[in-house]
């Protein structure tokens, strides 16, 4: 099926042209940061995990929003999400690829991560994570590529897959589930220690990633003859409304607990990212810019008359997408690190090095889903009406 990806129009062979032009850039950069080590980077001895690792963060949650539309078309037998499941799953391939070639780059030695395989530690949150988000990328490989071919064929697909199917859904879940605990089981950073750090990243998860799906819906059906249907569109919009609502919910609450108890070591951190610490206020405008954006997103999605209509759902998404990147790429990474555990404020902020890598890499994605929507297009249009 890959010699379906070959085939394409000048505006599709100029947008791959365009992303492998921002790829070599991110790689250039990226061999200029193995060459001349981290310190091209805006990390520092106080704040050890940056921009990379804010965009991993993230991006985990994307992929395991994928278990929106594969629990209810598998599980459930919801027929309306047919044609937009192997989309998500695409999504999730690509989110999982994305999430791995950060913490790669967020190495100083990359290929000391194969100590993790090679001398493996139960005990490590780390190695935890990297089993579920290896295992989850190989569970998504293996189930679009067994139903896809069987698409193609105009055949069921083979019995075995069901299970694997029901597997990868509470492998989802365990993606973000264990990456929410590498941070809030790290004693010595009161920001992220808190109980509900996981339910928060599933609800931040289960909006970010749906709305990027309905985003990307409906560009296919602008670009494409590809109609995913209003009704897949409308429940996805409304899985995304009540998920933003629950996050929103969540944050606030954090904020009420650390400000109701007044404990410095809560309150100092929230205080950096909504005020500053003398003069250090460099997460401000973009804290503000995230709730800004996160009202703005629940107005237009709890209003059902805004949530219809396709324009004013392309604005919710996109402020749905953009403020959780925000808050809980920069403000939940970069927070936790400032103040650091003695109070001093060691200011962070991404080099231009950083930025062009973490580009490349989503130029990686985009390249990846560029190809994967064009093979799961290509063979739609073989099947009969």
């Amino acid at each position: 099926m890959l010699e379906k990806a070959l085939q394409g129009s000048k505006q599709y062979w100029g947008w791959i042209a365009f992303l492998f032009v921002i790829i070599l850039i991110g790689t250039y950069n990226y061999v200029r940061q193995f060459q001349e080590g981290l310190y091209i980077t805006g990390m520092s001895r106080d704040v050890t995990w940056g921009f990379y690792i804010a965009q991993f963060t993230f991006l985990v949650g994307v992929a395991a929003s994928a278990v929106m539309v594969v629990l209810p078309y598998y599980l459930h037998n919801y027929k309306a999400f047919a044609k937009i499941t192997i989309l998500g799953e695409f999504l999730a391939i690509a989110s999982v690829t994305m999430c791995m070639l950060f913490i790669f780059v967020d190495m100083g030695q990359p290929f000391r991560i194969l100590n993790v395989f090679l001398y493996p530690s139960p005990h490590s949150l780390m190695f935890w994570d990297t089993i579920v988000l290896s295992g989850y990328l190989l569970l998504n490989v293996v189930i679009s590529h067994v139903t896809l071919s069987a698409e193609r064929k105009s055949i069921p697909p083979p019995k075995w897959i069901r299970p694997v199917i029901i597997i990868s859904i509470p492998w989802a879940i365990s993606i973000h589930t264990v990456t929410a605990f590498l941070y809030s089981g790290l004693a010595a950073r009161p920001f992220w220690m808190t109980a509900i750090l996981a339910p928060r990243f599933l609800a931040s998860a289960f909006a970010a990633g749906p709305a990027l799906l309905i985003i990307l819906c409906l560009i296919l059906k602008r670009i494409s003859k590809f109609d995913a249907g209003d009704e897949p569109i409308e429940k996805l919009a409304t899985i995304v409304t009540y998920a933003m609502a629950i996050n929103v919910f969540f944050v606030l609450m954090e904020v009420f607990t650390a400000l109701y108890s007044n404990i410095p070591e809560h309150v100092m951190h929230f205080e950096y990212l909504f005020f500053g610490i003398n003069g250090k206020d460099f997460l401000v405008p973009w804290m503000w810019t995230s709730e800004f954006l996160a009202v703005v997103s629940l107005i237009l999605l709890i209003v059902p008359s805004t949530r219809r209509k396709k324009r004013t759902l392309v604005i919710a998404c996109i402020t749905v997408f953009l403020s959780l990147w925000i808050d809980k790429g920069l403000g939940m990474v970069i927070t936790g690190f400032v103040p650091n555990p003695l109070g001093t404020v060691t200011e962070y902020s991404p080099t231009l090095p950083e930025v062009l890598i973490s580009i490349g890499i989503y130029g990686v994605g985009a390249l990846l889903v560029t190809v994967l929507y064009k093979i799961a297009l290509s063979v739609r249009k073989q099947l009969p009406v």
